[in-house]
């Protein structure tokens, strides 16, 4: 069975121009060589030190919502947990993205590290907007992915549905059987549109592979991750405006405190 909305899936592409012309026709693009060898290498230390951390002191947490519990190792709320993921957050080409199809101010709504296990199985199969009511016709969400290690089917690249972001409804059956990898080398950045169907491949590499996932939203919407609460005050007190504003302490209209723009 083939269906008529389904694509081939996004080529991999070097510029933000051809990567949005990507993400619209197929509801994902993979944009490569966007972090530099230096902090590629920071990001991948980083990552996996502060993994084997929660491991090594309990705080690992398993996360029921999208039925990932232990397929994968998920680290939430990252900009607190090394300076370098607020680097992330705010990389001038995902900031370009972010105007480019959100618009701008944007709320960063969760920043979390994904580290593939070899279990053998994937996530429940889902679209990163399915939390809102009804059908939309267009992306309230976008996430971008870093790739920190290289994505390969061999050890669970992101399976995703091409095309699927055009869908007025659910996935219909036989579709998942014909999702594709986004295959991907480190340092890319893989971009899905919110309305895109995609899990993560079954890992049988052996070792982990590591993504870290920056969700982007409108600024009026809840974010997944409550920044007034959880945010380190080291990043509050020395973020930029930027990530002043992602984190929603640059209220433009709704969020204010006493009627104040800045909190």
């Amino acid at each position: 069975m083939t269906f008529d909305w389904m694509t081939s899936g996004p080529r991999s592409v070097e510029t933000i121009d051809a990567g949005l012309e990507e993400l619209a026709l197929h509801g994902a693009c993979i944009i490569t060589g966007v972090l530099s060898p230096d902090l590629l290498d920071i990001a991948h230390e980083a990552t996996y030190r502060v993994a084997r951390n929660e491991r090594k002191y309990g705080w690992a947490q398993h996360y029921q919502y999208g039925a990932d519990d232990h397929v994968n190792q998920r680290i939430w709320n990252l900009p607190s947990r090394d300076p370098v993921f607020c680097e992330l957050a705010e990389h001038p080409v995902a900031i370009e993205i972010v105007k480019r199809t959100l618009g701008w101010p944007a709320t960063l709504s969760s920043m979390s590290a994904n580290i593939a296990n070899d279990s053998g199985a994937s996530m429940i199969l889902h679209t990163d907007q399915g939390y809102l009511p009804g059908q939309l016709d267009r992306p309230w969400v976008y996430n971008l992915a870093w790739c920190i290690d290289d994505f390969t089917a061999e050890n669970g690249a992101t399976l995703i549905a091409p095309g699927s972001h055009l869908l007025d409804g659910p996935l219909p059956d036989g579709a998942a059987e014909q999702m594709i990898s986004a295959i991907a080398p480190a340092g890319s950045l893989f971009v899905l549109d919110g309305r895109t169907h995609h899990t993560n491949g079954v890992n049988r590499s052996g070792a982990g592979r590591a993504g870290l996932f920056a969700v982007y939203t409108l600024p009026w919407l809840m974010p997944q991750e409550n920044w007034s609460l959880s945010i380190d005050p080291a990043v509050r007190q020395f973020g930029s405006e930027t990530l002043q504003t992602l984190f929603g302490f640059r209220p433009q209209v709704l969020g204010r405190v006493n009627g104040q723009e800045r909190l």
